[in-house]
């Protein structure tokens, strides 16, 4: 007896897929380099060996790069702004689910306020403090954080991991608010994405943008088992995206000349 097709269909493993974020504005491209750093600085505390507390304070510091260059907070509260007065404006649409609307706008108002709370000066205490100050400092060189440039930290890293991870967790807490809306923010952005499935000719796509309704974040979707990767330039007026082969470590890539499938969402 043969087996039922949809039967068999059903019991394929889902193709993996590769997606990849192209940032449109300065303010998109930085909530996603910090809350990549942040995700990294998480995931190395929650590990005991000094090499992990050396990679998390790491992305500590390149948090705190970002932070001194543009009012992070400034821009997270705006864009909560934004995004709650959008969602106002669908509780008046019909057949939209409002429990579930009321409960994004209730989360968005309560980032809000966690965030209103910290003040301006919320990064002092980390910014204030000798010991990462001069971390900070060394960081900026090669190796400069060795035991012989920096005995004091070396010291710190030999501690217990408990201790350790308790000193971190105070540093990041300072982060939190910041790092936890904009988390939510990127969640947003995403969820306003409608995808579409489309088709680069000859691995070449272009996109142009409606301009009274700007695109932050674009997602592309790939399959992986093309072995191929996008290549994506433009602005938030227009965008192209070339396809590329990966011809492993030892080649450079090549432009596909296939028509490439994916799956475009751009995100308001």
């Amino acid at each position: 007896m043969s087996e039922d097709p949809a039967i068999r269909q059903a019991s394929l493993p889902e193709e993996a897929e590769l997606v990849f974020e192209q940032p449109l504005n300065e303010r998109m491209r930085t909530f996603l380099r910090i809350d990549f750093l942040y995700g990294q600085a998480t995931y190395h505390n929650e590990h005991a060996s000094e090499w992990s507390s050396r990679a998390a304070v790491a992305s500590l510091m390149d948090i705190l790069a970002i932070t001194a260059r543009t009012d992070v907070r400034a821009d997270a509260l705006k864009e909560l702004e934004r995004q709650l007065a959008m969602l106002h404006e669908f509780q008046t649409r019909p057949n939209v689910d409002g429990s579930r609307l009321r409960t994004v706008m209730s989360n968005l108002m309560r980032l809000r306020s966690e965030l209103l709370g910290t003040g301006t000066g919320y990064l002092q205490p980390l910014k204030e403090s000798e010991f990462l100050a001069a971390i900070r400092h060394r960081s900026a060189i090669p190796g400069g954080t060795c035991e012989f440039d920096l005995p004091d930290y070396y010291y710190w890293l030999q501690q217990p991991a408990e201790p350790r991870a308790q000193a971190f967790n105070e540093w990041l807490a300072l982060l939190r608010p910041l790092c936890d809306s904009i988390a939510e923010l990127l969640w947003l952005t995403r969820q306003n994405g409608r995808p579409r499935e489309e088709t680069a000719k000859g691995g070449v796509f272009h996109i142009t943008f409606d301009r009274d309704s700007p695109v932050q974040l674009l997602r592309i979707s790939v399959p992986q088992s093309l072995g191929l990767y996008p290549e994506i330039s433009g602005s938030h007026y227009r965008s192209s995206v070339r396809f590329l082969t990966w011809n492993g470590l030892g080649a450079r890539p090549s432009q596909a000349t296939i028509d490439v499938p994916f799956t475009l969402s751009c995100c308001n």
